[in-house]
């Protein structure tokens, strides 16, 4: 009897295994599915400003020119363990030069190395999902354009079991989608260019929305305010709500975006500055279409949770994409 279940529990087992291991399988996409696409190395780099890519991946307290060197070394320290932000300038060996096309629209699409392991979402893939395969290919344009850097970034230092990539895939079937958040009218151009950037390049939900306990953002709770990721104080709630930015008006919105200046003549701190610099270089446009869609997404109670409800210079608290 006793070897009977014995049998039946490896068998259960086994099973169990090979479910775990088909359902957390990679999902690239096939490199046949890329567009023929001449890129456009200045949309890329549009896309590069929106997304203020440099704010992560240059290093640490980099300056001036030298936040184009894309060399990686930033650290987070997170309730999942220490990650450690990668090189991901044109050097082939210690950063991304080497990557194909199809490498890089599946690491920003699918959360997938090119070896075809899984990415752990500190790297906000969920967001550039949404990204439209043409502009990724512009992105990548303009990434090669920019300096090598050697710099070898150690790995992360996760605790188990956080440390097993291959449970990324489990987490990707609940939280990773190419289909926007907020419904809009479609028939708004300014609009519909808001969305895309505020929910795609711009990944403005990954600091400004709450989090549940798997990592996963409350989706119900867009946009609504969050603890802030690296610690301390928190991301404000930019909702058009009391709670949020509510009586600003769209032009308040886009002057603070073009010159760091909030309606009430604070200033924009912490990690919204570079953020923001980067959003100054952008067409007004683009600007203009950010303000737009922040003021048409549902309005919703501060979601923060407290913190330092601080002003703007120095602080977290600070509105922005």
């Amino acid at each position: 009897m006793a070897k009977k279940l014995l049998a039946a529990a490896v068998v259960l087992a086994a099973a169990a295994c090979a479910g775990f291991y088909v359902v957390t399988m990679p999902q690239p996409i096939a490199a046949a599915a890329l567009p023929a696409h001449e890129p456009d190395v200045a949309n890329g780099e549009r896309l590069f400003l929106a997304g203020s890519c440099a704010s992560c991946h240059a290093a640490p307290k980099a300056e001036g020119e030298a936040k184009l060197v894309l060399s990686g070394g930033l650290e987070l320290d997170t309730d999942f363990g220490l990650f450690r932000v990668p090189n991901i300038s044109s050097d082939p060996d210690a950063g991304i030069g080497s990557w194909s096309d199809i490498d890089f629209v599946n690491a920003m699409k699918r959360g997938l190395s090119p070896s075809g392991a899984h990415l752990y979402p500190a790297f906000p893939y969920t967001s550039y999902a949404k990204m439209r395969l043409a502009d990724l290919l512009d992105l990548k344009a303009y990434l090669d354009t920019l300096p090598a850097s050697s710099n070898r970034v150690a790995g992360h230092d996760l605790s188990f079991p956080y440390s097993l990539r291959r449970g990324i895939g489990l987490w990707k079937r609940l939280y990773l989608s190419e289909d926007p958040v907020i419904a809009v009218d479609e028939n708004d151009a300014e609009l519909m260019r808001g969305r895309y950037l505020v929910e795609g390049p711009g990944h403005c939900a990954q600091c400004h929305t709450p989090r549940d306990a798997f990592g996963g953002l409350e989706t119900d709770r867009w946009l609504s305010g969050a603890p802030n990721p690296e610690g301390k104080g928190r991301i404000p709630n930019i909702t058009p709500s009391d709670d949020g930015i509510g009586s600003w008006s769209l032009s308040d919105l886009t002057y603070y975006f073009e010159s760091g200046f909030t309606p009430d003549f604070d200033s924009v701190g912490g990690p919204m500055v570079p953020v923001q610099e980067n959003l100054a270089k952008l067409p007004p446009e683009d600007r203009a279409a950010i303000a737009a869609y922040l003021k048409a997404v549902p309005p919703l109670g501060d979601a923060s949770d407290g913190g330092n409800s601080g002003g703007g210079n120095g602080g977290a608290d600070n509105t922005g994409g």
